[in-house]
């Protein structure tokens, strides 16, 4: 049995081709295994930030009228402490509501700390409770606290 010599003949051009197709094969698989891998998913917030980046809001009840307060934090900064959409009825039935929250904001913006927020004997309770809500959206957003969300 005579063996027959097979001759291939390769044209550079599709050499070339060939080579860059898998090429870009090769950085396609890997581009795919670093963005969907399967390794260890690190949480997006650094070891040392005090709190998770985002907006957290929490309720009051009001005569039977929701309120939210919403606290606007970056990673170790509260930026922001206001209503969400504050009724004018709400409004008109509390004056001290929104003089409070100015109030609380301006020491929480100034001081970083919820706890130190001081107040008059005057709108103790509103500040009271605008506080406390102000504290319970800030433990939504702190870094270690997972199951808020």
């Amino acid at each position: 049995m005579g063996m027959k010599t097979k001759i291939v003949v390769l044209h550079m051009k599709e050499v070339i081709y060939t080579v860059i197709f898998i090429i870009l094969a090769i950085v396609l698989i890997l581009l795919l295994v670093f963005m969907f891998g399967s390794g260890k998913k690190e949480d997006r917030v650094s070891k040392n930030a005090v709190y998770r980046p985002g907006v957290y809001t929490s309720s009051i009840q009001m005569d039977g009228r929701t309120l939210d307060v919403q606290v606007k934090v970056d990673e170790d900064h509260i930026n922001d402490v206001s209503f969400v959409d504050l009724d004018e009825t709400v409004q008109t039935m509390y004056p001290l509501l929104q003089m409070s929250m100015d109030s609380i904001r301006e020491q929480i913006l100034e001081e970083q700390n919820p706890d130190t927020v001081s107040y008059t004997v005057e709108n103790q309770y509103t500040a009271e409770i605008l506080s406390n809500a102000v504290k319970e959206a800030l433990h939504k957003a702190e870094a270690g606290n997972e199951d808020d969300e």
